[in-house]
């Protein structure tokens, strides 16, 4: 039995010999038994041992965490993201002063010895003899590389970083063989390098470069020797020699470094001396990490790139080989945000709406011809300090790409999609119903993509205002949102048709989930989210072409590898004829409809106008040929507000529609991301319109402006010398144009 001091110790001797059986005696000794070519000299001496097993590559080259870095698609910095902050450099970019300084500091005899030093294993038994305890230790720099390397792989999991540093023989034994193998595959320069790179120098940098920037603003190629001294200092405690918090401790520090390395002779003693006479002058940067540093409001642009890269399977099969590539980072991601467009995004969104406001806008560009996302600028700014109202929650997405858990109800934007429906099918435009303000349709009368009917209720369709009655075309129908015609053409077109149509036009993205096979689709019941809305449109500027919405260009890995990144996938949704014939009727809606706040006056431009139920959504889309851009208005936080008697941003607001906040929020966004000098105009086309109504003084009670008794419209309801249910069938039914109309909404 080993015998004790007085008070229960270990005699100094004792102590030294339990600490060289735990670390590196002991493992020495258990790695010849376990090989038995090698004794502890032979690990010792600077060759190496044969019979090991392969060396695991990533010892070789260990896949360093590093920063990933975001840009525009002008190459401008967007953010910085990483859960290490760090850049790999090679040796020649390192400063030799550093090289040098890290070395004599870490391990004097580093270039003289093998994986294990014998040398600094004596001199550790004698000093540790001496004190008593464990006052030195004796691992080279090659074995602390090798353990950084473990727990580098084991990231931000608590039990795998336990694991990687427990104080046990096995780990030492681990730790010893693949330093040896390091020592004859790398050799010291590269070992050097990588050591350079993975450790850890404190105020969250690993790596000497992000660290060189961290403390000095400038690259580790420029330390100087005083400098590199300091840095090399913080290696053995990064908090306790931190300058930053304690400029005495770190001045100590680099003193000692400063003259261990005149004692090796890596500098002479008057090069220390006049370094150390000199005061530690730092030029601290701050760190940056995140969507939260992003620039003109694109953290939640930021944040969708991030999304990406989770949830695409071209970076992964699996959800953990996506999120690994993210953590392990080291990537240039180009992204297809336009810097001018976002700046005029981001401006838009908070014009007219306070960062404290009840409600909050979404803005969301999309280039038509390749799906493009170009912006998303939001109210409040992104972040998590909720007292400074920031969110994180991306209100022009579905909760999978970091938004919300259902989107909003679009209102009557749908109703284009119920035009273009109607048109494919072969209605005219000049088609015309005479109603009433508020009208009945069985929902029995909608038949569903299985045949079936869609319901058996009675479904009740007002519109705006009880002034908004009599007989409406396709155009003017548009121009005014008028509620009872879309019923009306949705049942013309095909329920069935119509969601066909919304499908294609790229309606279903983001959220996934089938749209519900109601009617009320027509007037916007079912929820969708501004970058669908923006893609949409899109689909009509691309002449009936949807192209899926993209925000990656390219992506560079650490080593310089292009991976694949998500493309866009562009499909025909409707005839260019169609497309062009809806673009003409929309530009009715920005010269004399309801978006007259909103019309652009120097170039060809179109849109449409939403307002949901007790007015808790407003919307505005619209887009020239070659942008397209959705406006939404609404609360964002808890049950959702009505938006009537409301002051936003100092305004109030007796009733919020799509035409008065929205439209004016789109035509700043517009106008400060389209290029004067680009204007590129719509392919026009003649759009039949409905004859206009006789005189009702002439024609009596049956006047187009009054409910006919005790017929009131519905299907159905007819005489052999009427029109058909309350429709006018001109003569170009089946699509064609007869010269008729000047192309533009109603009157308003």
């Amino acid at each position: 039995m080993a015998k004790k001091r007085s008070g229960g110790g270990l005699t100094g001797t004792q102590q030294a010999a339990k600490f060289l059986g735990v670390s590196v005696l002991a493992g020495a000794v258990l790695a010849g038994i376990a090989l038995p070519a090698a004794g502890a000299l032979g690990l010792a001496a600077k060759g190496t041992v044969e019979g090991f097993d392969e060396i695991p590559s990533n010892l070789k080259t260990p896949p360093l965490s590093q920063r990933t870095t975001i840009l525009d698609s002008e190459g401008g910095l967007i953010a910085t993201v990483y859960s290490r902050d760090r850049k790999v450099v090679p040796i020649d970019k390192i400063s030799p002063y550093m090289q040098k300084a890290i070395v004599a500091i870490e391990d004097g005899r580093f270039y003289e010895h093998g994986a294990i030093d014998l040398k600094g294993v004596l001199r550790a038994i004698n000093r540790n003899a001496q004190s008593g305890g464990v006052a030195q230790g004796a691992s080279t720099l090659t074995q602390q590389y090798v353990k950084n390397v473990f727990v580098e792989e084991a990231g931000d999991d608590p039990e795998k970083v336990a694991q990687a540093t427990q104080q046990t023989i096995g780990r030492k034994v681990r730790e010893l063989k693949f330093a040896i193998q390091v020592e004859e595959e790398l050799g010291k320069k590269k070992i050097l390098e990588n050591y350079l790179n993975i450790t850890f120098f404190g105020q969250q940098a690993y790596g000497i470069e992000a660290a060189s920037q961290r403390y000095f603003s400038k690259p580790a190629a420029d330390l100087d020797l005083g400098e590199a001294a300091m840095m090399a200092g913080l290696v053995q405690s990064p908090s306790r020699y931190d300058p930053i918090n304690d400029i005495q401790e770190a001045t100590k520090r680099r003193n000692t470094v400063l003259q261990r390395m005149a004692d090796v002779k890596d500098i002479s003693q008057a090069e220390a001396d006049a370094a150390m006479a000199k005061p530690i002058k730092l030029k601290v940067k701050t760190p940056r990490n995140g969507c939260i540093t992003a620039v003109d409001g694109a953290g939640f642009f930021c944040d969708y790139v991030r999304k990406t890269i989770l949830n695409d399977p071209v970076f992964g099969k699996t959800s953990e080989e996506r999120q690994k590539l993210w953590n392990l980072g080291g990537l240039t991601i180009r992204t297809t945000l336009d810097p001018r467009a976002q700046a005029a995004a981001n401006e838009a969104a908070i014009a007219k709406i306070n960062k404290d406001d009840p409600v909050a806008a979404s803005v969301v560009q999309v280039q038509p011809k390749t799906g493009r996302i170009l912006s998303m600028g939001q109210s409040r700014p992104y972040g998590l300090d909720q007292k400074q109202h920031q969110t994180t929650l991306n209100l022009a997405v579905g909760s999978k790409m970091g938004g919300t858990t259902y989107g909003f109800q679009v209102g009557s934007t749908f109703k284009p999609i119920t035009a273009a429906a109607a048109l494919e099918k072969g209605i005219s435009p000049a088609t015309s119903f005479n109603d009433p303000a508020q009208i009945n349709i069985g929902e029995n009368e909608y038949t569903r993509c299985d045949g079936k009917p869609s319901g058996y209720a009675n479904w009740e369709v007002n519109n705006e205002t009880k002034s908004e009655k009599g007989v409406y075309d396709m155009t003017s129908a548009l121009g005014k949102s008028i509620n009872t015609y879309f019923a009306r053409l949705e049942q013309m077109a095909g329920l069935c048709e119509t969601l066909t149509m919304a499908k294609n036009v790229g309606y279903e993205r983001e959220l996934g989930k089938p749209i519900k096979q109601s009617p009320s689709a027509t007037l916007g019941s079912i929820e969708s989210t501004p970058l669908d809305m923006a893609s949409v449109y899109a689909t009509f500027a691309n002449r009936g072409i949807y192209c899926t919405p993209v925000a990656i260009e390219s992506i560079k890995a650490a080593n310089g590898d292009k991976l694949n990144v998500p493309q866009t996938k562009c499909t025909r949704a409707m005839s260019d004829r169609t497309a062009d014939t809806v673009n003409q009727m929309l530009k009715g809606v920005v010269e004399d409809g309801t978006g007259t706040r909103a019309g652009l006056s120097d170039r060809d431009n179109a849109g449409k106008t939403g307002t949901t139920n007790d007015r808790k959504d407003a919307w505005f889309v619209g887009y020239t040929p070659n942008l397209s851009t959705a406006v939404w208005v609404g609360d964002d936080v808890g049950e959702k507000k009505s938006m009537y008697d409301i002051t936003i941003g100092g305004e109030y607001y007796e009733k919020v529609c799509g035409g008065c906040l929205p439209g004016p929020i789109w035509k700043i966004a517009m106008t400060g991301a389209l290029d004067a000098g680009q204007t590129p105009g719509f392919v026009p086309v003649s759009v039949p319109r409905a004859e206009k109504p006789k005189d009702p003084e002439k024609e009596g009670d049956e006047g187009p402006n009054k409910p006919r008794k005790p017929r009131d419209g519905k299907p159905g309801d007819t005489k052999p010398t009427d029109p058909i249910g309350g429709i006018t069938l001109p003569p170009d039914l089946i699509g064609g144009a007869d010269g008729r109309g000047n192309n533009r909404g109603g009157n308003r």
